[in-house]
């Protein structure tokens, strides 16, 4: 492993040392090799899966820049991914759940309630830092900050980086990786955001998030929340270099449906040095997750036209249905009609009404089966992105 590479070097992908094992006394660590330096390969695989990625990453871009009011949309987007990405961390938290205010979920399972919203709060606050920030290891530390605040971990040092040593695994003498001592992260992780901005080598920008993705995991800089912020970095990565306008590629669904292959990838690098391997399973997952977010979109233009037929079925109530889809777009849960009434500034009486109108299109769903404080979801629109 070289230790003194320069940023203009270049390195083969099969010539790739991952790294060296240290000896902390009892235990051995990994120490990565640095990977700020040039980057080229001879695998066609990695080509052609290059291409492919690349174009269903900009079809998905499209998307988001044709799409009519797509914020609206991306709020359900964030929740969907806060949601997958804590279940990879074990939470148990579903889509239905995460829309709903706090007091109306099931007081054992609020914790992970806590742990999605938090990632949300991140993911929405990292993404309006890029206005003014360039994507840091400042910018991580606050997100985590975020991240961690007020749940399980909030004691693990949240905004800094680690002044111990952590391992995956049940115990440090029998884990499964032990990550560089802390005395390593600062130098490591300042490689890493270095090679981020390298502006003097020619490395596509999935195959250099990527390998960036594979380093901050091994790094693994943080006591806790390493795996949700090194898939929030992704999306934070492709924003910032321009390859989305909008948040809309997201990989946890996707990290999630093949949890055992994502590590197997992961550990096959720092174990064999095969660097290849992981990489062509990340621009898989790329593809994947594109092709699936342009359906989804498809979709949801499918669903907004059929729900604009339907409600123009009532007539001069029509024009407040409008707004209160608008509202539905973003938040698909209605708490109560006294609320809605609020924000369409009509009588609670013309509220109740409405909601009932949409529940006889089936827009909306009651959840409670009661005659008073009854509840209503957007089922059909949070399943989109509960299947996607």
């Amino acid at each position: 492993m070289s230790e003194s590479r320069s940023p203009t070097d270049i390195v083969h992908l099969d010539e790739y040392e991952s790294g060296r094992f240290v000896s902390q006394g009892s235990y051995e660590s990994f120490l990565p090799s640095p990977v700020n330096h040039g980057w080229v390969w001879d695998d066609p695989r990695i080509n052609a899966l290059l291409e492919e990625a690349t174009q269903a990453l900009g079809e998905l871009n499209t998307f988001s820049r044709i799409v009519p009011d797509v914020d609206l949309f991306i709020q359900l987007h964030v929740v969907k991914e806060a949601t997958d990405s804590s279940r990879i961390e074990g939470t148990r938290t579903e889509m239905e759940e995460a829309i709903r205010p706090e007091e109306e979920v099931d007081p054992e399972r609020r914790d992970d309630w806590r742990e999605v919203q938090n990632y949300v709060q991140a993911m929405r606050k990292a993404i309006d830092a890029l206005d003014t920030l360039p994507l840091s290891t400042r910018l991580l530390k606050q997100t985590h900050r975020t991240l961690m605040q007020g749940v399980r971990g909030q004691n693990r040092q949240p905004g800094d980086y680690r002044r111990s040593q952590n391992w995956i695994g049940a115990s440090l003498h029998d884990a499964v990786f032990v990550p560089p001592p802390h005395h390593e992260i600062d130098r490591l992780m300042s490689d890493l955001e270095e090679f981020w901005h390298n502006e003097s080598i020619q490395v596509p920008h999935l195959i250099r998030i990527a390998i960036s993705h594979y380093q901050f995991e091994t790094i693994h800089p943080f006591l806790d929340g390493n795996g949700r912020i090194g898939r929030l970095l992704i999306s934070l990565y492709l924003i910032r270099h321009g390859l989305l306008t909008k948040p809309s590629l997201y990989l946890s669904t996707y990290i999630e449906r093949h949890k055992a292959a994502y590590y197997d990838a992961l550990m096959t690098v720092r174990g064999t040095n095969d660097l290849g391997h992981w990489v062509r399973f990340f621009l898989v997952a790329v593809r994947e997750t594109a092709q699936r977010g342009c359906k989804t979109f498809e979709d949801l233009l499918a669903l907004r036209e059929q729900v604009e037929e339907q409600i123009t079925t009532l007539g001069r109530k029509a024009a407040n249905a409008r707004k209160l889809l608008t509202r539905l777009y973003r938040e698909p849960y209605v708490r109560s009609a006294k609320n809605v009434a609020g924000s369409l500034d009509v009588t609670p009486k013309t509220a109740r009404s409405l909601l009932q109108d949409l529940e006889d299109l089936d827009i909306l769903e009651e959840t409670t089966g009661n005659q008073r404080n009854r509840r209503y979801v957007f089922t059909e629109y949070v399943d989109l992105f509960a299947r996607g």
